[in-house]
């Protein structure tokens, strides 16, 4: 079994980074997986990913040693058992509202007696080894998403969630259903004190809180906070700030 070293990394209290994969390009994966990350997520909910393009980048990622995570549309059994066949050594969840619905996302990554998970998956034996079945419940990371200001009323009920490993902000949703969708909401004290009142709830319950920052100086800073599982930005947004910034230089040059 190939060992899921972020579970591993936060097991030990250490700070991780990541980044999200938004092209639904496994060419791209492969590139990303070879800078040192710590893990990727392969974002099906909101990126143009393939079931095959999918498969491919949890396949380029495993072997570099960097965790493959994929992004599920919804939370539903069906699709993590989909995510986890491909090898995948995590999932992330997203929308989850309450405890149940945050220990249900838990009990489909899992094989019974611990879970629902069906047995049935080939690509997993193949690509980790003849143990598989054996471990990847143990070696598995579930991370649950909390992006609406009625879960972060919950916040403790979903930290504490059995087999929950991670919880983990999104700030976009956060602060649209704080009506501040459009504004320059990480300035809002409001949205504010809900990401403190997840780290507190995730800490309470000794879980790692995470969140997704647009820059190594915010990731910094919520470290500094108390976060582990840190994302800065994605794939596409690094093609489009590189492909900027070098048309910007071109132009100055020029003037």
């Amino acid at each position: 079994m190939i060992p899921n070293r972020t579970r591993a990394r936060l097991r030990d209290g250490a700070a991780t980074v990541g980044a999200w994969l938004g092209l639904g390009s496994p060419y791209a994966a492969a590139l990303m997986a070879r800078l040192g990350f710590d893990w990727l997520v392969v974002d099906t909910e909101h990126s143009p990913f393939s079931y095959d393009a999918m498969a491919q980048s949890v396949m380029a990622i495993l072997p570099t040693g960097t965790t493959p995570l994929v992004r599920v549309p919804w939370n539903d059994p069906t699709w993590i058992k989909l995510a986890l066949d491909t090898g995948a050594l995590g999932i992330v969840v997203p929308m989850v509202m309450n405890g149940e619905e945050a220990r249900r996302a838990a009990e489909a990554a899992r094989f019974p007696p611990r879970g629902i998970r069906s047995v049935g998956a080939w690509l997993g034996p193949c690509l980790h080894g003849t143990d598989y079945l054996q471990a990847i419940d143990d070696e598995v990371l579930v991370v649950v998403q909390i992006e609406h200001i009625r879960a972060v009323e919950r916040a403790d009920e979903i930290c504490g969630a059995e087999g929950v490993d991670v919880v983990f902000i999104g700030p976009n949703d956060l602060a649209s259903s704080m009506g501040l969708r459009g504004t320059d909401f990480r300035e809002n004290p409001a949205w504010e004190e809900a990401v403190q009142t997840v780290l507190r709830a995730a800490q309470r319950a000794g879980r790692p809180a995470g969140m997704m920052c647009m820059s190594v100086e915010e990731a910094v800073h919520r470290w500094a906070q108390g976060f582990r599982f840190l994302a800065v930005a994605s794939d596409a947004r690094y093609i489009e700030q590189m492909a900027g910034e070098i048309l910007r230089r071109w132009n100055g040059s020029l003037s």
